[in-house]
């Protein structure tokens, strides 16, 4: 019995030495890793041009103030609308519209919209007339929002219109 007592004793602390030890390691290699590390965070983490722009955005006055008797001549800049700046990014064709924002939903029938190919679900729509598939995309129908969530001109959402009916018929 003796024997037994020793045996686990001896197991017990060679167990908590060889914890130790890795232990220790393991601040060591920590202490070691914040050494190197402090130099290039600062550098490489802190001066991050993406982050630099982030922080700036985040800083920013969220909105200018015209005060009476006061210069507001940089408001009128901030406020009048860029000339040279990209048109909104439009389809041209029916089938772009559909691939960009349609597809999302119809080509999987979620939310309820009618799967492309289904002729079933798009016979009584159809059935119905252009102008009223028309107005239903414009106005918006069931889980669909209005011009199927874009700011698309009236002709764009007739080219995305047509292009799933003469996929449907």
């Amino acid at each position: 019995m003796p024997n037994t007592e020793s045996s686990d004793r001896h197991f017990f602390n060679s167990f908590s030495l060889i914890l130790g030890i890795l232990i220790v390691l393991a601040v060591i290699l920590f202490v070691f890793a914040r050494m190197i590390g402090r130099d290039t965070q600062g550098r490489e983490v802190l001066l991050d041009p993406m982050r630099l722009k982030d922080v700036q955005q985040n800083i920013a006055p969220f909105a200018h103030a015209a005060v009476a008797g006061h210069d507001n001549s940089a408001l009128a800049v901030l406020a009048a609308p860029k000339s040279d700046a990209p048109a909104a990014d439009v389809p041209t064709t029916g089938e772009q519209a559909f691939t960009k924002v349609c597809s999302a939903c119809h080509s999987l029938g979620i939310n309820g919209a009618p799967k492309m190919g289904d002729h079933a679900a798009w016979g009584p729509r159809i059935a119905q007339g252009k102008d009223a598939l028309y107005a239903h995309v414009i106005a918006g129908k069931g889980n669909m929002p209005a011009r199927a969530g874009t700011t698309w001109p009236d002709a764009t959402i007739h080219m995305a219109v047509d292009y799933m009916v003469s996929l449907n018929k």
